[in-house]
């Protein structure tokens, strides 16, 4: 067995409440690592044959929660959970920082695998080898922070009755889902802790397919033994230092950007992307500080950054709203987004969307398709049951999450997501409305745009991403680079947090891949092959897609209509994405990542990379 493993994984297959270990070859971890990695190569091993007719919230669809051998070790802790999305019909590797991977490991184990559906909602249980399946049907309903209460209590009351001698037992690790994965929306997140999130990919629904309300972790073991325990000591105060540094992000996390992203780089989306410029001062961090802060720091395991706060509307119609500070992709999401540039309508809204278990990003991408809509006279007031969706009126904004997280009237349709319901709006209205929906591949693009070129996402990063809208896994070249989408793959499939690894030396985190594992494994040697083998196994399952939605490269390999339109205000007016040097960009990116010239892997890079099944099923594509 290699060093940095437990050595073995859960399966729980909720149809007949069967319980099991398995384990997986070595040659398999060396080349799939854990998290996002081996999440890809599972999926194709057990469901490639009937991809195309999966559907992502039937039965058949598998759901993954993964750790990797750098977690615990590398600062940061976080879990990597997967499965056929429901808002690409591809795999998404979704990442969600706190204590639940450590916690597994110290269980004895390094995932959970769920197949099938269970009949009536329930929690899976685990405390080290005992497992079980717990009724769940008292907490079915409740919300984020009831869930957490009440099944924390639960937890460690059980804890305590099985296990009287070890006194007072810390509270076990949580993944669970609100009322929004019960009800199966795809902008569904599977939550941690209040306010923490897996949130691209929409596997909340998955889970809520499965009935399945949470999963209780509790482990009293160790950490998986690693090759060179001082050296790993070594690389993390290496890490712990380079964060340190980072004044920044200690002090205010991403929750910076609000006003900075905007202001400074006119990148950040505004009404529905319609705008990435403003220079509203109101929304300012120091806004957020002064106003809505009441805790400036804390952090999940091992991690040195601290960057999450804890924010409260403390007077006016939104008091007593509370969340984690929002970072930037919920202010940007659920303020400028939508019209909206005050940290108490902010911080509302936050924590609404954290209550109900839906993604920010997604939910946010959501409403202001829905606002533009309706800004548009597209959509009208009887459309939305009353609603009078305005840029700026949290209320209204408020008023339409809840239906979309109880799937009521206009919210059972864009439940359904951005570009699902695009289509059926289309259809409904008679009029195209593609053209409003910032999305790629059917998941809403991170609030990152490319126009004004002063953002990090390149003009290719979205459109030929393997996870589509997702801004924290961008395509681009060099293949090698720190931003890249294989580079991002190590992180995902390592499982930690990629905010610690910003600005440490080029070659550290495989440094610590060696220390743990003992494998020798070169950045080179990642790139030109483990991570181009986890690329081409996402790639081909997002193309082969279904069974309601397929992607054609041709098409859809492309930036959302908006990001062509020039920008029509602030310093960097008039600039857009050109549509040439994007055509250009991505022949070049296809070349280089083994793609012919319909977007399609090849045959020689899939034979060359040992992928032959993957080659014979993707010739009717070709």
């Amino acid at each position: 067995m290699i060093l940095g493993y437990a050595g073995k994984f859960l399966e729980v297959n909720l149809s007949s409440g069967k319980i099991k270990e398995t384990s997986f070859d070595d040659e398999i971890l060396k080349d799939y690592v854990g998290g996002r990695g081996l999440a890809a190569k599972i999926l194709w091993d057990r469901l490639s044959n009937k991809w195309e007719r999966v559907d992502s919230l039937s039965s058949e669809n598998i759901l993954l929660f993964l750790t990797g051998p750098l977690t615990g070790y590398f600062p940061g802790g976080r879990i990597c959970v997967s499965g056929k999305s429901p808002q690409s019909n591809g795999v998404v590797g979704s990442t969600v920082g706190g204590e639940f991977g450590v916690e597994l490991r110290c269980a004895g184990y390094d995932g959970i695998i769920v197949t099938g559906a269970s009949e009536k909602p329930v929690y899976l249980f685990v405390k080290d080898s005992d497992v079980e399946i717990r009724d769940a049907s008292h907490i079915w309903g409740k919300d984020a922070k009831r869930t957490v209460t009440i099944l924390t209590k639960e937890c460690r009351e059980l804890l305590k009755k099985r296990h009287p001698l070890y006194g007072e037992w810390k509270e076990p690790s949580l993944l669970y889902i609100g009322p929004a994965g019960e009800n199966k929306v795809r902008t569904a997140v599977v939550a941690a802790k209040w306010s923490h999130a897996a949130g691209y990919g929409g596997y909340g629904a998955v889970m809520g397919s499965k009935k399945l309300k949470a999963i209780a972790v509790k482990g009293t073991g160790p950490l998986p033994d690693v090759a060179d325990i001082r050296k790993v000591k070594r690389l993390i105060q290496v890490v712990n230092n380079n964060v340190y540094d980072n004044d920044l992000w200690r002090r205010w996390g991403t929750g910076s950007g609000g006003y900075e992203v905007g202001a400074k780089t006119s990148s950040e989306p505004v009404r529905n992307w319609q705008d990435e410029w403003h220079d509203e001062k109101s929304f300012g961090v120091d806004q957020f500080e002064n106003r809505v802060w009441v805790k400036q720091y804390w952090s999940d395991f091992g991690c040195p950054t601290c960057c999450l706060k804890v924010a409260v509307v403390k007077s006016g119609k939104f008091k007593g709203a509370i969340t984690d500070n929002p970072d930037y992709e919920m202010q940007a999401y659920l303020g400028p987004n939508l019209g909206i540039f005050t940290p108490e309508k902010n911080v509302f809204l936050s924590s609404l969307i954290d209550d109900l278990g839906l993604c920010g990003i997604q939910t946010g991408n959501v409403l202001g398709f829905a606002a533009e809509l309706f800004q548009r006279e597209i959509l009208t007031k009887k459309d939305l049951e009353g609603i009078e969706l305005k840029w700026g009126d949290a209320e209204a904004f408020s008023a339409l999450i809840k239906k979309i997280a109880f799937r009521e009237g206009i919210g059972n349709l864009l439940a359904e997501g951005t570009y699902r319901a695009a289509l059926k709006i289309g259809k409904m209205k008679n009029v195209d409305v593609l053209p409003y929906a910032v999305q790629s591949k059917g998941i809403g693009i991170g609030a990152h745009g490319i126009r004004s070129g002063k953002d990090y996402p390149e003009i290719i990063s979205y459109a030929c991403s393997v996870q589509g809208g997702d801004h924290t896994s961008t395509a681009g070249l060099p293949l090698d680079s720190g931003g890249s989408e294989l580079m991002e793959i190590f992180n995902d499939s390592g499982v930690y947090c990629n905010f610690n690894s910003f600005g440490i030396p080029r070659n550290l985190r495989f440094d610590f891949y060696e220390a743990v594992t003992g494998l020798k494994l070169t950045r080179e040697e990642w790139c030109s092959s483990k991570a181009l083998k986890i690329l081409q196994l996402q790639r081909a399952m997002l193309l082969l897609g279904g069974p309601d939605l397929k992607w054609n490269p041709k098409i859809h390999d492309d930036n959302p209509f908006r990001f062509y339109e020039p920008l029509p205000s602030g310093p960097y007016k008039g600039k857009a994405t050109d549509k040439t040097a994007v055509e250009e960009y991505k022949n070049r990116y296809y070349e280089a990542v083994g793609w012919d010239k319909n977007g399609i892997p090849k045959t020689e890079a899939l034979q060359k990379l040992g992928l032959e099944e993957v080659n014979k099923t993707l010739e009717k594509l070709r």
